[in-house]
């Protein structure tokens, strides 16, 4: 009805705003509103709506459908440019759409694909439910995959995280956050079908979700070992305008002993303190009276203290954590500081512009923005030993790295007791950014049936238990020191051992299975010609 009533022209621009908005909904399924529901109910309008799509009209459709989802699912990203990059309004936000856009390649090339292999003209029954319950699937997962990994990665908001806080986010102990981008898009695939007057797919998916939701935990092989460890979280919400201030390191640095020397005490008996991203906003050499100190108070209260700060090898300077005062017990008879890289962890996976520049030559020149401060650190090694504090375990991922789920599978082992990830966030302000970096943070708890351990400079601070639940946390923007008793587990996931390959594979064959069918159809259509 509406091909009738409206232009060619005007229907192809309310279809694009159409699919603008579609994509922008499905923003409310990521913390903090976590209405999962919505994901699969855009994607299935996309799905219903462009599926007599084919070519150029195909892939504009997807594109607008993502650039609507990542214009304001990674809104956050501007109040970084626009209050720390020193540039006008106009131009951080013209940044912000050039990155939303490029994002948006990736839904676009599924898209066009879907319709390219199969369009709806040619496909039979058969395949009509092999494009939408099969195919659709295989090539998000696949576009999503490609843009966790080209160009660094940006593995942001993918669809399976809006199962994070959701009904379905046990699986993610079987098949993670990218097999659950999986599940969410055979769900969408049968409630488009649905619009073909074809019910069953619909009625099938439902019943397999449930039985597979109920079963879920007894295949998870994880068990509480009946151990703990005592952690206090130190967040010390240092305003990001004082961060790097020269004048202001002393007073940092203080400000962590002071809220942290409070818990020095029998009563307390507090194993593990840690301090956020950074907390010693210095290179080590400029800080080491401070360190010796710090690591002598820790070892006479038989702790240790985990700390982000500035490591250095010869002119090479790296995004580090540090372990002070006791290293493999609880109690050691000699600890000095020694500053010489050992029992260190140092960030391998820089954040583009804020920790490294690409083309730096040409782009520092060009404003404040790609001069942000310590934003040329060096890689550390994709896979590092773990820190080992009071005896304790310890998978370290610094910031933006949590957000790899191979990365920190890779760094985490049978003995691991728990996760530690530290950030400072401060850069987003009150943005939904520091929110969905807790929440991709709670998915990594459930992929690895481990504790996670999140210390921020403001925000937010937790404790999330292997199943993903939130068990302790401080207020954002606030002052505090969160002390907690983190029970441990053992065992490793079905995740944990088999990773995302076996995904990947599944959805390339359904891919080449697609390419079969299309092949097929040629065929037959020149035959009867």
């Amino acid at each position: 009805m509406l091909n009738k009533l409206l232009p060619h022209s005007t229907l192809s621009l309310v279809t694009l705003a159409t699919a603008f908005f579609a994509g922008a909904s499905t923003s409310l399924s990521f913390a903090p509103y976590n209405i999962w529901a919505v994901m699969p109910i855009a994607l299935a309008f996309a799905l219903w709506q462009s599926q007599q799509l084919i070519g150029k009209h195909a892939y504009r459709y997807w594109l607008s459908f993502g650039f609507g989802c990542f214009s304001f699912g990674i809104s956050w990203v501007h109040v970084s440019i626009d209050t720390f990059g020193g540039m006008p309004l106009i131009v951080s936000m013209a940044l912000m759409g050039i990155l939303a856009l490029y994002l948006a390649i990736y839904p676009a090339l599924a898209g066009w694909l879907l319709n390219k292999i199969l369009p709806s003209t040619q496909a039979n029954e058969k395949q009509q439910y092999f494009k939408y319950l099969a195919l659709f699937p295989a090539l998000w997962v696949l576009t999503e995959w490609l843009r966790g990994w080209v160009l660094t990665g940006f593995p942001w908001i993918w669809i399976g995280y809006s199962q994070t806080n959701g009904p379905l986010n046990e699986l993610a102990s079987i098949v993670g956050a990218l097999g659950l981008s999986f599940i969410i898009a055979i769900l969408a695939g049968a409630m488009m079908l649905t619009s073909q007057k074809r019910m069953i797919p619909l009625f099938s998916v439902a019943i397999m979700l449930i039985v597979f939701t109920l079963v879920a935990p007894a295949l998870n092989p994880i068990h509480a070992s009946g151990k703990s460890v005592k952690v206090a979280l130190v967040q010390g919400n240092i305003p990001q305008s004082m961060k790097w201030e020269p004048d202001a390191l002393w007073p940092t640095m203080l400000k962590y002993m002071d809220l942290s020397r409070q818990h020095f005490d029998e009563q307390s008996s507090v194993d593990i303190f840690i301090w956020p991203e950074a907390a010693i906003p210095a290179p080590e050499s400029m800080v080491e009276d401070f360190l010796v100190n710090t690591n002598q108070v820790a070892s006479f209260n038989n702790s240790a203290i985990i700390t982000g700060i500035i490591s250095h090898q010869q002119q090479d300077f790296f995004n580090s954590l540090i372990v002070l005062g006791n290293h493999h017990n609880k109690q050691q008879t000699h600890a000095d500081y020694q500053g010489n890289g050992i029992n260190e962890f140092k960030k391998h996976h820089l954040l583009p512009i804020g920790e490294f520049v690409p083309f730096e030559s040409l782009l520092r020149p060009l404003a404040p923005f790609f001069n942000l401060p310590m934003s040329s650190f060096q890689r550390g090694d994709f896979i590092q030993n773990n820190l080992s504090a009071v005896g304790y375990q310890i998978a370290p991922a610094i910031c933006y790295e949590i957000v790899f789920p191979e990365q920190v599978r890779a760094n985490t082992h049978a003995n691991t007791d728990f996760i530690l990830t530290v950030s400072n966030d401060a850069w987003f302000g009150s943005s939904n950014g520091p929110l969905q970096h807790m929440e991709i943070a709670q998915m990594r708890a459930i992929e690895m049936g481990r504790p996670v351990v999140r210390a921020t400079n403001n925000g937010i601070t937790a404790i999330v238990d292997p199943f993903g639940k939130i068990t302790d946390r401080l207020p954002q923007f606030e002052t505090g020191v969160l002390v907690s008793e983190v029970a441990l587990y053992e065992g490793e996931t079905w995740f944990k051992r088999i990773g995302q390959i076996p995904l990947l594979i599944f959805s390339t064959l359904l891919l080449l299975l697609g390419l079969g069918f299309r092949y097929q159809s040629e065929q037959i259509a020149k035959h009867n010609r």
